[in-house]
């Protein structure tokens, strides 16, 4: 039962994840005139799309790695270079979102980081490149103690939670700024709800109920990888034994 539920929950993490990049897209190309890396106003516009990729969707994904029914079995290196290299993905995408929208305000001459929503989001690709580290250097590399990496894995645990819960406060934060700035000026406000307005606003709510569901499945202790006493048991569910 339990594996049955976890691929539901995939299922519906695919298609929520993938319903969270496509909308945040077509809401860039709609109604923002697309894409370019020119420093105007459509380098800006990848910024959004990089940010929920990197730092919503494929950090998600990286993190449910030990989810996975396969990985309660076998082996746990392959899946931790697997964690790890979605992770170091994430990352790549994250910084180029920040770059993009770093050269949008150097090019127009608008100061950087004045913003909560640019102070949360920096905060939270600084404790995710700690995460990373941490967990290459503790994890993934043969020279820590099992005492050593005991004591440090809940706290890996809990900022990788965190960090996923900052990144979705980020992107609703810079959701929220955007729609303020582009429709300041517009002939409807913000307040009467223009078409783009509804489609941002829904596109953040996807965004949230993505990141609970990710939450949720990552709390679920009967979907984490067994201790090596429970292998067996483990082994029994995954074949349909009794």
């Amino acid at each position: 039962m339990a594996v049955g539920w976890f691929y539901l929950s995939a299922l519906a993490l695919f298609s929520l994840g993938s319903m969270c990049i496509l909308s945040t897209i077509y809401w860039m190309r709609y109604w923002h005139k697309g894409f370019a890396w020119d420093g105007t106003i459509l380098t800006f516009n990848w910024h959004p799309v990089l940010m929920v990729t990197g730092m919503v969707v494929l950090y998600s994904a990286a993190s449910l790695a030990y989810r996975l029914p396969q990985s309660w079995v076998g082996p746990k290196l392959p899946w931790k270079l697997g964690h790890a290299a979605m992770h170091l993905m994430a990352f790549i995408l994250t910084v180029l979102g920040l770059a993009a929208v770093f050269n949008f305000h150097n090019h127009e001459k608008i100061p950087n980081l004045y913003s909560l929503h640019s102070w949360l989001g920096i905060t939270t690709v600084f404790l995710f490149a700690c995460q990373w580290f941490l967990g290459f250097v503790v994890f993934l590399l043969p020279w820590a103690s099992v005492r050593l990496r005991s004591l440090l894995k809940p706290i890996h645990v809990f900022f990788g939670a965190s960090i996923l819960s900052l990144a979705i406060a980020s992107v609703i934060s810079g959701i929220n700024e955007k729609l303020f700035f582009s429709l300041k000026n517009g002939t409807t406000s913000y307040s009467n709800l223009p078409d783009e307005a509804v489609f941002a606003n829904s596109a953040g709510m996807l965004v949230v109920v993505f990141g609970l569901l990710v939450l949720y499945i990552l709390q679920a202790s009967s979907w984490k990888r067994p201790e090596p006493g429970l292998q067996a048991e483990r082994q029994t569910l995954l074949h349909g034994e009794e």
